[in-house]
C-alpha cells in the first residue's frame, strides 16, 4: 500500500473543514505534532503555516511585503483632465503628497488591508532627500520607456512570508538623479539605455549593502533585521531611519476617523528600547519596538500643500518632515510632542572599510516584557535562524536535489521574487471617476475618459504583480502565468489569484476581464482557462489530490467569458477573431488596436489561434469535470465543436477560400481584410505564426472509454462533417498508447513550421524562441498602403518603433511566457506522436530530436540565460562586467521582462519575475525528469 506524503494527508484533512471546522483544526495541529514527535515523518514548519492559513485557524498571510515600490506615476493616483499619469503626480512629488490608493516604500512589509506601513528609509549624508522610494525614468523620459534606475534584489521568501531577505545597494554619493534624465533624454531608440552603473557612482566599491530581513514568530509578531554593509576602503556615514505609518484614508472622506502613533514609554526604560506605539481604528494597538533606543521622529502622512500649491497645510508636520530634519535639519519640520500618523527611528553610523552594522526591531501587538528585553538579540537571532533553516527545508522538497548550486540558487530567487511581487492593490473605478467628499471635484474630462465603462471595478486586495516598480499593477495574462509557477510553492494563492479576476468586482458585467489599470478594456490573449488547469494539475500531482470545487468554479465564470469573445471578437462571425494587440506589443506591421489602413480589419492567426486554445482548455476542463458529474460531457463536446470550427476557419475563411495559412512559406500570417473585401497576407514571420501550435490536447483512451456519451457525439461528428477535419489533427488516428489528438496543424503543417521554429537563422536562438524571426535582420517586411510605409525588422534587443512606446518591443528578443506554452504545446504533440516523430535541430544540422528532447533543449536554452556559462558569466548581464565578476554581485539574479535575441542579455522591466517566474518551473521539470543543469 503506497503512504500519503505529509503534504497530500494534510490536503485531505484541509478538504474537510466544510464539514466540522473546529474539529478538523484541532486534528490537524494535534496529529502534525504527533507525527513529526513520533518520528514517522517531518511535516516541514512552513507547510504547517500554510495549511493553517488556508483553514483561516492562523492569518500568516495577514503581513507580507505588500507595499508598491511606485505608486506615484500611476493610473490611481492621476486626477489631470488628460490622463497624462506620469506627469501628474511624478517621483519629484512623491515625497511631499499623500497617496490617495495605496503606498509605496523601500524592503515595505504591512498588512492585507494595508492600513499600517513599515519599509526602510536610508540617508547617506549627500542625497538632495532621503531614499525612501526607488527612482526611475517615466515612459516619457526614458528612451525605452519607464526604467527603474537602481539595484535591488529580492533574496528569500516563505510562501507565508515566515521568512522574507531583500537586499538594496545604496550609493555613497549624492544620488545622480539629474544625470540619470539628462543623459537619457539626450539619447534616442536606437541608443542604449543609460544606467545608474555607467555613472560611475558605484566605483570602487562606493557603496552600502542594506539588506532587510523579516521573520515571523507568530502571525502577528514581526522581527525585523537591517544588516548595512561599508563595500568601500573607506569609511562613510550611513543613517538609517526604519519608518512606521497609517495609509492616508482620512483626507478623502471626512467621515473617516484618523488614526495616530505615539512614542510609548514604560516604567522599565533599562534595557536599551524605544517603542512607537500605534492606535488604528478597527485593529488592536500595535508597538514598533527598536533596539539600542534611538531617537524617535514624528509627522503626519499628509500632503505638503505649502510647497506644493503655496496653500495653508493642515499640519505643520507634513509628511516630508523626517526628510526636512535629516536632510535639511529643520527642526521644527518634525512634531516635538512625538505623535502623528508617520514615525521613524533614527539610526546614525559612521561605518568603517568593510563593516557591517545591525539593527533589530519588533512590530507586534504587545508592549515588551523586561524579560524579553533583557534576551531581545538572542531570541531574534535564534529566530531568524530557525525560520532560514525551515525555508531551505521547505524548498527542498520543491527544488530538486539534482540541480546544480547554481540552478538551485536561480531557482530560489525567481521564487523569492514572485512572492516579494505581491502587492496590495486599492482601485475603485466609481470613486475615482467622481472624486472624494473631501476634496476638489475631478475635471469633468475624466468621465468622458480612461476607463469610463468599467465603474463596477473595486478592488482592494493582494494580487500578484507583473513587477512592483515597472507595472506595479496586475494583467490578466501575466498573473495567469504567475500562477503556474505559483502552484509549485502555495497552490492555494494560485488558484485565488485565478478565481479573483473572475469575481464580480473585477470581471466586467459583459464577461471581458479587466485587462490593467491604463486600459481595462484592452484585450489580453485568452489563457486564463490553460493557467487554471495547469494549477489543478500542479496541485493534483504535487498534493494528491485535485481541487474539483476550484475547477468548476472557474469553469462557470469562464464561460461567461468565452462567450464574450465570439461575441466581440469575431466581427464577420466567420470563427477568425481579431482582439487587437493581444498583448504581443509592436509585433505587427502597425498597432492593431487602431483603425487600421483603408478601414479594414485584421484576421488575426493568433487571435484566432488564442481561441483554438481557450476552446481546448475548456474543452480539458469539462472532461476533467465530466468525471465527477456526465452533464459535463454535453459541454466538452461544445467546445470540441467550436474547435473545429476555429481550426477549419484558418485554412478557408469565410468559405472564401482565404487563408492564414502560407503553402508556399510553411506558415501561418495575420490576414488583412480590406474594405473592398480584398485580403492581403501580412507575411511578417513572428511569434503570430507560432502561436497556432499552442493549440492542442491530447486525449488518452483509458478517458474515452469512460465518457461513452462525448465521444460517441464526437464520433458521429467526425462522420458527419469530413469537410471541416480534413486538414488538421482532429482525434481520427490513434497515437501512442491509444492517445488521440486534436491540434491545428496536421503532423505535414507541424514538420514545417518546426523547420522554420527551429532553424538557427530564422527563429532559434541559443537563449530560446525569437518573437521576429532574424530572417527580417536583412529582409524588412514592408508594406505601403494610404501613402505610408509600414514595416517590420528584426529588433533583438530595445524597441526601436514608439507604437506602443516604452519597454513594449515583440519584434525579436525572447519572452517567457510565449516560449514555456510552446514547450508545453511539444510536449503535448509529443505525448501522442512519441519516438515516431523526430525532427532536425537545429534545422540543417542532420542530428534529429524527438519533441520531447526539443522541449528539454529550448529549456537548457531558456534556463541558460540566467545560469552561468562555462566562462562563469550569465547571458542575463550582457557585458554589465560588475554583475559577471564582483563577488558582491554576481549571484544576485534580476529577471528582466524580455531577453536579446541573440546574446540572452536581460532587457525591460528588471524584476518581472511574474511571467519569467517561469524559470522556475522549467527548472523544476528538468530536474524531476534528469535533464542535465
Amino acid at each position: 500500500m503506497k503512504l500519503l506524503s505529509p503534504q497530500s494527508l494534510f490536503f485531505i484533512l484541509s478538504r474537510c473543514f466544510t464539514l466540522n471546522f473546529s474539529f478538523c483544526v484541532t486534528l490537524l495541529a494535534h496529529f502534525s505534532k504527533y507525527l513529526t514527535l513520533g518520528g514517522l515523518f517531518n511535516v516541514n514548519a512552513e507547510e504547517k503555516r500554510l495549511e493553517e492559513s488556508r483553514a483561516n485557524f492562523a492569518l500568516w498571510k495577514k503581513w507580507g511585503a505588500y507595499i508598491s515600490e511606485r505608486a506615484w506615476g500611476t493610473v490611481r493616483e492621476d486626477y489631470s483632465p488628460d490622463g497624462a499619469a506620469w506627469e501628474y503626480l511624478p517621483f519629484e512629488q512623491a515625497h511631499l503628497k499623500a497617496y490617495r490608493w495605496n503606498e509605496d516604500g523601500l524592503a515595505g512589509f504591512c498588512d492585507r488591508q494595508q492600513q499600517i506601513c513599515f519599509a526602510l528609509a536610508l540617508w547617506n549624508g549627500r542625497d538632495s532627500i532621503l531614499k525612501e522610494r526607488l527612482f526611475g525614468l517615466t515612459g516619457n523620459q526614458g528612451n525605452h520607456g519607464e526604467d527603474v534606475k537602481e539595484y535591488y534584489f529580492y533574496l528569500d521568501a516563505t510562501p507565508t512570508q515566515s521568512y522574507a531577505k531583500f537586499l538594496y545597494k545604496y550609493p555613497q554619493a549624492a544620488f545622480p538623479y539629474e544625470q540619470l534624465l539628462a543623459e537619457n533624454r539626450r539619447r534616442g531608440k536606437n541608443d542604449p539605455e543609460f544606467e545608474l552603473l555607467d555613472t560611475g557612482i558605484f566605483d570602487e566599491n562606493r557603496y552600502f549593502d542594506v539588506v532587510v530581513e523579516y521573520a515571523k514568530s507568530t502571525a502577528e509578531d514581526i522581527f525585523i533585521k537591517v544588516t548595512a554593509t561599508n563595500r568601500a576602503r573607506e569609511s562613510a556615514p550611513l543613517h538609517i531611519l526604519p519608518t512606521i505609518w497609517f495609509r492616508n484614508t482620512w483626507s478623502w472622506d471626512p467621515k473617516m476617523p484618523k488614526p495616530s502613533l505615539e512614542k510609548f514609554s514604560d516604567s522599565n526604560d533599562a534595557h536599551d528600547f524605544a517603542a512607537v506605539k500605534l492606535n488604528p481604528f478597527g485593529f488592536s494597538n500595535y508597538f514598533l519596538h527598536c533596539h539600542e533606543s534611538p531617537p524617535l521622529l514624528f509627522c503626519e502622512n499628509e500632503t505638503n500643500l505649502a510647497k506644493l500649491y503655496n496653500a495653508e497645510n493642515k499640519s505643520q508636520y507634513a509628511k516630508d518632515g523626517i526628510n526636512d530634519f535629516i536632510v535639511n535639519g529643520t527642526l521644527a519640520a518634525v512634531n516635538p510632542d512625538n505623535f502623528g500618523t508617520k514615525a521613524a527611528a533614527h539610526y546614525e553610523f559612521e561605518l568603517g572599510a568593510g563593516e557591517s552594522k545591525i539593527i533589530y526591531l519588533r512590530l507586534c501587538k504587545n508592549a515588551m516584557l523586561e524579560l524579553e528585553k533583557r534576551n531581545f538579540v538572542k531570541y531574534a537571532e535564534k529566530l531568524f535562524a530557525q525560520r532560514i533553516r525551515e525555508a531551505d527545508s521547505f524548498y527542498a522538497e520543491i527544488i530538486p536535489e539534482n540541480l546544480s548550486d547554481d540552478a538551485r540558487n536561480v531557482m530560489r530567487q525567481a521564487f523569492a521574487g514572485m512572492i516579494w511581487s505581491k502587492q496590495f492593490y486599492h482601485y475603485n473605478v466609481n470613486v475615482w471617476l467622481d472624486g472624494d467628499p473631501a476634496q476638489p471635484a475631478p475635471p469633468p474630462e475624466r468621465k468622458k475618459g480612461r476607463n469610463k465603462e468599467w465603474r463596477h471595478l473595486n478592488n482592494l486586495d493582494v494580487i500578484s504583480m507583473p513587477d512592483k516598480w515597472e507595472y506595479p499593477w496586475y494583467a490578466a495574462w501575466d498573473l495567469a502565468f504567475h500562477t503556474v509557477a505559483f502552484a509549485l510553492i502555495d497552490s492555494a494563492f494560485a488558484k485565488n489569484q485565478l478565481i479573483l479576476l473572475l469575481r464580480e468586482w473585477f470581471m466586467h458585467p459583459n464577461g471581458q476581464l479587466p485587462a490593467y489599470e491604463w486600459a481595462f478594456g484592452d484585450v489580453n490573449p485568452p489563457v486564463h482557462a490553460w493557467a487554471a488547469l495547469r494549477v489543478f494539475q500542479i496541485e493534483k500531482k504535487r498534493r494528491g489530490g485535485g481541487d474539483h470545487v476550484f475547477l468548476e468554479k472557474v469553469f462557470h465564470k469562464l464561460l461567461l467569458n468565452f462567450t464574450w469573445w465570439v461575441n466581440r471578437k469575431d466581427p464577420e462571425d466567420n470563427n477568425v477573431f481579431a482582439g487587437g494587440f493581444l498583448g504581443l506589443d509592436n509585433i505587427g506591421v502597425f498597432d492593431r488596436n487602431q483603425m487600421l489602413p483603408d478601414g479594414g480589419y485584421l484576421e488575426q492567426s493568433d487571435g484566432t489561434s488564442w481561441m483554438a486554445m481557450y476552446c481546448l482548455n475548456m474543452m480539458a476542463i469539462s472532461l476533467e469535470l465530466a468525471q465527477q458529474n456526465k452533464a459535463y460531457e454535453d459541454v466538452a463536446t461544445k467546445f470540441f465543436e467550436h474547435f473545429i470550427y476555429i481550426a477549419d476557419a484558418m485554412n478557408n475563411i469565410g468559405k472564401e477560400d482565404v487563408e492564414l495559412w502560407n503553402e508556399e512559406d510553411g506558415f501561418f500570417y495575420d490576414a488583412l481584410h480590406l474594405s473592398k473585401g480584398e485580403h492581403i497576407q501580412l507575411k511578417v514571420r513572428s511569434m503570430v505564426g507560432l502561436i497556432p501550435l499552442f493549440a492542442v490536447e491530447t486525449i488518452d483512451a483509458e478517458m474515452l472509454e469512460k465518457l461513452p456519451d462525448f465521444r460517441r457525439r464526437v464520433e458521429w461528428f467526425l462522420l458527419h462533417r469530413p469537410d471541416l477535419t480534413a486538414d488538421i489533427a482532429c482525434l481520427q488516428a490513434a497515437g501512442q498508447f491509444g492517445r488521440r489528438l486534436l491540434a491545428i496543424p496536421s503532423k505535414e503543417k507541424l514538420t514545417r513550421i518546426l523547420r522554420l521554429m527551429l532553424d538557427e537563422s530564422e527563429f532559434l536562438s541559443d537563449y530560446g524562441i525569437r518573437s521576429v524571426s532574424r530572417f527580417h535582420k536583412d529582409n524588412p517586411y514592408i508594406l505601403k498602403m494610404d501613402g505610408m510605409e509600414n514595416r517590420v525588422d528584426y529588433d533583438p534587443a530595445e524597441s526601436r518603433t514608439g507604437m506602443f512606446g516604452g519597454n513594449s518591443n515583440w519584434r525579436g528578443p525572447i519572452w517567457f511566457p510565449v516560449n514555456y506554452l510552446l514547450i508545453e504545446a511539444l510536449q503535448k504533440f509529443d505525448y501522442y506522436y512519441g519516438a515516431e516523430f523526430t525532427i532536425e535541430f537545429p534545422t540543417g544540422s542532420g542530428e534529429h530530436l524527438t519533441l520531447w528532447e526539443v522541449s528539454q533543449e529550448l529549456s537548457r536554452r531558456l534556463t541558460n540565460i540566467f545560469l552561468r556559462n562555462n566562462n562563469g558569466k550569465r547571458a542575463v548581464y550582457g557585458g554589465t562586467e560588475k554583475f559577471q565578476i564582483d563577488e558582491h554581485w554576481r549571484d544576485y539574479i534580476l529577471f528582466n521582462e524580455y531577453f536579446h535575441g541573440d546574446n540572452g542579455a536581460g532587457l525591460g522591466a528588471s524584476h518581472q519575475t511574474g511571467w519569467t517566474g517561469l524559470v522556475a518551473k522549467l527548472l523544476q521539470q528538468m530536474g524531476e525528469y534528469g535533464t542535465e543543469v
